[in-house]
């Protein structure tokens, strides 16, 4: 299934709701976070409820888009993550790297930190 992505928030932290896979054959995420970050927009939550899959491409993604988003002083929550790619946060040891919450309201908190 195609990655699909949704925004909704406020303008100081961007959610994205993302379904689907997140892997080698889909960079709608990518493309996405650098017209983003190219707007000045530096604060997101990463909603990964619907997301079922992702493979090392994937995981090399989220690792650039948490750089890029660094270096412009910014913030990056991951929320819900499904079972499977807690595991896969876990086994890569991303886990002690992203923020992730089970709460939409505290990545929302974290993310928005950066700004105060």
């Amino acid at each position: 299934m195609a990655l699909t992505i949704k925004q909704r928030g406020s303008p100081d932290v961007m959610i994205l709701d993302l379904s689907g896979r997140l892997w080698i054959l889909d960079l709608p995420l990518r493309d996405l976070m650098n017209t983003l970050l190219s707007a000045n927009q530096c604060h997101f939550v990463l909603n990964l409820a619907g997301v079922d899959y992702i493979d090392s491409s994937g995981l090399g993604q989220l690792i650039s888009i948490w750089t890029s988003i660094k270096n412009r002083a910014g913030q990056m929550a991951i929320l819900n993550p499904t079972k499977r790619v807690k595991r896969l946060f876990d086994i890569t040891r991303l886990d002690t790297v992203f923020d992730i919450f089970e709460n939409e309201d505290a990545a929302i908190q974290k993310a928005r930190k950066a700004t105060a």
